[in-house]
């Protein structure tokens, strides 16, 4: 775990990527935390390195990960653009220093492959994981789900108003991206439904994906940058992806991750039906300020919906109890491998409604361009 180096037993711990997720999530948590001390900085932007050079810590600020060193570094979160993700944790990781990766841990099967090798390389360890699984609500849903009976079908949703991110920039070029929406947003939902439907992954998957609002500036996430919405040149990612999909253990699961739509406001619904009942949670997931006042939680049974409390929490509180966390799994020897082969489940299902839908056409920069949307095909139970 933490090297003879920390204060009091303290991470010492180095951002890797300072662009919005580096500095509005991570940075500042890390900094107010207890638990940890930031001992440097790493962003090839040298007005980036510059604006931050007085506040980096002992460290200070580097361009490139590799001048870390695993003396000096007990663990390094990693919040690069999503391509680089895979190529940055594998190079830590061979350098033995431990590492906390923002989703999507990986774009591909291959790329979690690759980590998994990595780690044992290295001797270090990969730590990953969707923040929204540690919220209130949704922890008071998996509780209630074990008074429905045999979970059945889960209906899962994150559906913007306004949220298409990064005007013009990485997130929808899928050469940088990955993918749209469903790298973006799907990943969570993903790793939602996994305790309500099981770890064994899905054996058939069938998808839809378009992209309406990708081209048109009109649709941005403004509240990321605000002030700074530019005219897009199009993309070739898709904003909405739909999904249906079986897992291993024969619970199907409906799904939709959308960037952008005609709803008033952002919202994530989370749908549980079992055999002696149901469960609703509506909510908003992530840090859009147009988002549901509350979240409420239901069950119904027998013709009777009865609400259930749960508690309001200020909007980000997932995080810091992520980072509660960290510590305890970085000193378990039991956790290497774990997050890449639950990596690998997660975009191993990507994959196949990819497969599926197809990929979106390159849109133009016409409001409405629409990008391909296919139809379905019965996919092999691989992994």
């Amino acid at each position: 775990m933490a090297g003879p180096g920390c204060d009091a037993g303290r991470v010492r711990v180095a951002v890797v990527g300072l662009g919005w997720a580096g500095r509005s999530i991570w940075l500042p948590r890390l900094r107010e935390h207890p638990g940890y001390e930031v001992v440097a900085l790493v962003d090839p932007d040298p007005a980036i390195r510059a604006e931050l050079d007085t506040t980096a810590g002992p460290g200070g600020v580097f361009a490139r990960p590799d001048e870390l060193s695993r003396h000096d570094v007990d663990l390094a979160v990693v919040a690069v653009p999503n391509h680089l993700h895979c190529p940055v944790a594998v190079g830590l990781l061979e350098a033995g220093i431990p590492v906390f990766v923002e989703k999507p841990v990986c774009l591909s099967t291959a790329e979690a492959d690759r980590l998994a090798v990595a780690e044992r390389a290295g001797g270090a360890v990969l730590l990953a994981g969707s923040a929204a699984c540690l919220r209130a609500d949704l922890r008071a849903l998996y509780t209630l789900a074990g008074q429905l009976g045999t979970i059945r079908h889960v209906d899962v949703s994150w559906v913007r108003a306004h949220g298409v991110p990064d005007a013009g920039g990485w997130f929808t070029r899928r050469d940088l991206a990955g993918g749209g929406a469903l790298v973006d947003l799907g990943w969570h939902l993903l790793d939602a439904v996994v305790p309500l439907v099981g770890p064994g992954g899905f054996v058939d998957a069938v998808g839809t994906v378009s992209g309406d609002f990708v081209a048109d500036a009109a649709w941005s996430a403004v509240w990321r940058h605000p002030g700074s919405v530019a005219a897009r040149s199009g993309g070739d990612v898709e904003d909405t992806a739909r999904a249906f999909l079986v897992s291993a253990d024969g619970v199907s699961v409906t799904l939709r991750a959308s960037w952008a739509s005609h709803e008033p406001l952002d919202a994530t619904v989370i749908r549980v039906e079992g055999s002696t009942g149901s469960a609703q949670l509506d909510c908003t997931f992530g840090f859009s300020p147009n988002r549901r006042p509350a979240s409420s939680l239901s069950w119904t049974r027998a013709g009777t919906t009865t609400p259930v409390d749960v508690a309001t929490e200020p909007v980000g509180t997932e995080y810091r109890r992520q980072l509660d966390e960290l510590p305890v799994l970085l000193a378990d020897p039991d956790r290497r491998g774990v997050a890449a082969a639950q990596a690998r489940s997660t975009i191993a299902a990507i994959e196949r409604i990819y497969d599926s839908a197809g990929r979106p056409a390159p849109v133009s920069g016409q409001p409405g361009a629409r990008g391909r949307a296919t139809v379905t095909g019965r996919l092999a139970a691989t992994s």
